[in-house]
């Protein structure tokens, strides 16, 4: 039944102005022309996907992550948004051992970014 739809995340956050800067002026996001209701942003992202930014009292809760972005070169993307200033995180589990902020897997890499609200986002290549 939801086999052919299309998904899109949702992420909270406390401060539009901060997350459009951001969203937008950081990670490069494209706004989209979508008629937006009332405390939102909404940005057209690859594929025909999108990535919707709602404002409420509390955000950055979660302790997972709330979006994958897929990109076709993990480490040049790591590396431009480090020149922006994003860090990215650090992790030694048993699962997870990033080297340089990035991970590897049997058949692909991630790299774990969070957002000024403390959201977790995830580079995937």
């Amino acid at each position: 039944m939801l086999g052919d739809a299309r998904v899109d995340a949702t992420i909270p956050t406390v401060d539009l102005d901060r997350a459009r800067e951001f969203y937008g002026g950081t990670l490069g996001l494209r706004p989209t022309d979508r008629a937006l209701r009332g405390r939102e942003l909404v940005y057209d992202c690859g594929g025909g996907t999108r990535l919707l930014l709602y404002e409420r009292k509390r955000a950055g809760t979660a302790e997972h992550t709330l979006a994958h972005f897929m990109v076709d070169d993990l480490e040049d993307t790591v590396k431009a948004l480090r020149a922006r200033g994003v860090t990215f995180e650090d992790y030694d589990t048993p699962d997870i051992r990033t080297v340089d902020g990035i991970a590897t897997f049997a058949d692909f890499k991630a790299a774990w970014l969070r957002d000024p609200d403390g959201n977790i986002i995830a580079l995937n290549g």
